[in-house]
């Protein structure tokens, strides 16, 4: 199963019955990420349900939009919608948490909160305790053997793909950088290292969350690591809710 499809399973299973009450707001969006396949997945559970249910709407939000991306994205698919301006998620603008629509809005970090330093996340976890009603981290990264095995991997996907990518792109410099000065491939092992050190474990993230400033007291989390890809791909996850929600 594709880590998208997965996390959107993990959101069906864990939200249960109160899915069709979540507005799902994608922070650090970059290009999309797996909102398109969340989207899809979502919406076909809420379609097919024994009572069927409205579809439910996504938002693409980002410090550095790319709105070029979130277009061809949003003309594709009319419950995908974006914020054109910069959004900084430790003071998500009131337009978006306020939506007067009568959502519960749940935050989504696909591959993203391992990017903010204590502080800031600290800072993120209490605008979010204080003007939403949930959030979901995924990570396919972490501090495993498993994941820097999958890690060091990528060299190996990068080349079976570089003359296909060369190819559709008519990039010449790509391969090159790919297959003979593997430059490319360096980077990404590194990159991936690092995001992998600087993953944090549950516990990081509920220690984080405790100590925000907001009262969370009532905030329960969930976590767990699903098998994407045998034998080292795994989808971390972490789901966050008020426990009268």
């Amino acid at each position: 199963m594709s880590p998208g499809r997965m996390i959107a399973h993990l959101l069906i299973r864990e939200l249960g019955d109160d899915l069709g009450n979540f507005t799902f707001v994608d922070f650090c969006a970059g290009a999309g990420g797996p909102t398109p396949i969340l989207e899809k997945e979502i919406n076909h559970h809420l379609r097919t349900r024994r009572k069927p249910e409205a579809p439910v709407q996504f938002v693409l939000t980002d410090l550095h939009p790319n709105l070029p991306a979130w277009e061809g994205i949003s003309k594709k698919n009319p419950h995908i919608s974006y914020e054109r301006e910069p959004v900084d998620a430790s003071r998500a603008p009131p337009q978006l948490v306020r939506r007067g629509d009568g959502k519960k809005l749940m935050r989504l970090f696909n591959l993203a909160f391992h990017h903010f330093d204590d502080p800031l996340a600290k800072d993120i976890l209490r605008d979010t305790v204080q003007t939403s009603q949930g959030f979901a981290i995924f990570e396919l990264q972490g501090r495993t053997i498993e994941s820097f095995i999958a890690v060091s991997l990528l060299p190996l996907l990068v080349m079976v793909v570089a003359p296909v990518h060369a190819w559709k792109h008519k990039s010449l410099a790509s391969l090159i950088f790919m297959w003979f000065i593997p430059i490319i491939p360096f980077v990404l092992v590194w990159d991936g290292w690092i995001s992998a050190l600087r993953t944090r474990e549950p516990d990081e993230v509920e220690a984080l969350l405790r100590s925000c400033g907001a009262d969370s007291s009532k905030w329960e989390i969930k976590s767990g690591s699903q098998q994407h890809l045998w034998p080292v791909g795994y989808v971390d996850w972490i789901i966050c809710q008020p426990r009268d929600t």
